[in-house]
């Protein structure tokens, strides 16, 4: 294989935390006098900064309410959520089939692994430690260790930087088009991974290397 990294969002990409965000978006709601969002309306906003989540179901984009979401729904499941309730992000999360082997087989074959995702980078890593399989990552930058989220390519330039790797040896995989855009904003080959809520066509305007179906098909697609 020609990548020295393989560089993957997470939500829908490797892991599934849909019952744990739903939830922290019906509390935030419901805190805020609104009313209560479907689990497939949540879906929809799974890659998106909370803020911009926020907006898309309430067509509200005023900072003050943007910011007061974020603080209830970090709050009730997120990264200041205690006891049973940060076991609803942490312990509710699930790595999608195929996650485990494709990562296992990248580190069996000396490419770096790392995650560059919206979702905070502990929580990331509490996820992994969970499952028992944090040490198949080389590295995790999570959306609160940038200044700049997803489209930007801050994230993934800092992952390039401290992995010493060149965009043009990385393959980006991600389940939106917030990640192909990444991807092309970073100078990486972009894999889409149709995990999540969004269709394969969707990519056709952005640079790409493989639509795969699953993690099964980005794995055999790589060779390993």
């Amino acid at each position: 294989m020609s990548y020295q990294g393989v560089f993957f969002d997470f939500d829908y990409t490797l892991g599934d935390s849909t019952e744990a965000i739903a939830e922290g978006y019906r509390r935030g709601f419901a805190a805020m006098g609104l009313p209560q969002p479907t689990v497939e309306q949540v879906r929809a906003t799974v890659g998106m900064r909370l803020e911009d989540g926020y907006t898309f179901l309430t067509g509200d984009a005023g900072a003050g309410r943007q910011a007061e979401f974020h603080r209830l729904f970090a709050g009730s499941v997120g990264v200041n959520a205690q006891g049973e309730d940060r076991k609803l992000m942490i312990e509710g999360t699930r790595l999608l089939p195929g996650a485990v082997e494709l990562l296992s087989a990248l580190r069996a074959a000396g490419v770096r692994a790392a995650i560059v995702s919206t979702k905070p980078g502990n929580t990331i890593r509490q996820i992994f430690e969970h499952q028992g399989q944090l040490d198949l990552l080389d590295l995790v930058i999570g959306g609160d260790e940038v200044a700049r989220s997803k489209p930007d390519p801050e994230g993934l330039g800092l992952a390039l930087g401290r992995l010493g790797l060149t965009a043009d040896r990385v393959l980006f995989c991600g389940d939106t088009v917030i990640d192909a855009a990444t991807a092309r904003a970073g100078g990486c080959d972009f894999c889409a991974v149709l995990n999540g809520t969004t269709p394969g066509a969707a990519f056709g305007d952005y640079p790409h290397v493989h639509i795969a179906e699953n993690l099964a098909d980005l794995q055999v697609w790589l060779g390993l």
